[in-house]
């Protein structure tokens, strides 16, 4: 097994990031790149939601709450964590929609 470190260029959204990973690393984190990039092209498609910060906050909160939802053995309330994403989006929403008009 390798620990050797190096930097994968990467592109999520239309923009490059540079990030440090292990070779041991690189494939899970691709699909990781891959999965996200998605997910972000998904909610701009949808045209509900513009800017990138907002679009990638969606998009955590969309693959948060899959992941939650996913680990239902061992104890979690999934209702209550659906509930409460629900109402951090809409917080979200709220907070930033006055600061689009800026742009």
């Amino acid at each position: 097994m390798s620990d050797k470190k190096g930097v994968l260029d990467v592109t999520i959204l239309g923009r490059s990031y540079k990030v440090s990973c292990s070779d041991d690393e690189r494939e899970e984190l691709l699909e990781a790149v891959s999965y996200l990039d998605g997910k972000m092209h998904q909610i701009k498609a949808s045209g509900k939601v513009g800017g990138t910060e907002r679009i990638a906050v969606m998009a955590a909160l969309n693959i948060a709450h899959e992941y939650l939802s996913a680990k239902t053995p061992g104890g979690f309330d999934i209702a209550t964590l659906k509930r409460r994403i629900d109402a951090m989006k809409a917080t979200l929403e709220q907070a930033i929609a006055p600061q689009e008009k800026l742009f």
